[in-house]
């Protein structure tokens, strides 16, 4: 099955190199859970954040560092650079600009009339 990168799961997918379609790292279950941890419009990122610390985490477990006649492998190297990713996926989350607002509420005309001087005051 293709697949689809305008989804959040695609996404995450993406984000993480997720893509061999025949042999996933993660099954669509577990990138759905990652996403579940999150909300709002950086969900997508901070759970492709996570899912790289769980892979940090397994290849730490799995590989640690292995020399066998003129091949070695160094699952901790490979987990830093994991962690630096999920680390620069954080950071970009933290430096997005966000619209913000304010609310008021009214309970009465009083402070309908109030809001509605203020919001006057404010645009000009």
């Amino acid at each position: 099955m293709a697949i689809d990168y305008t989804t959040d799961e695609g996404k995450v997918r993406l984000l993480i190199s997720d893509t061999d379609e025949s042999d996933p790292i993660f099954e669509a279950a577990q990138i759905t859970a990652f996403l579940s941890f999150y909300s709002g419009t950086s969900k997508v990122k901070l759970a492709a954040a996570q899912a790289l610390d769980v892979m940090a985490v397994n290849e730490v477990m799995v590989s640690k560092v292995i020399h066998l006649l003129d091949l070695s492998t160094n699952g901790a190297a490979v987990a830093a650079t994991l962690k630096a990713q999920a680390a620069a996926l954080r950071e970009q989350v933290e430096n997005e600009d966000y619209d913000f607002d304010w609310a008021e509420i009214s309970y009465d005309t009083f402070t309908m009339r109030e809001i509605i001087e203020k919001e006057s005051m404010r645009n000009g």
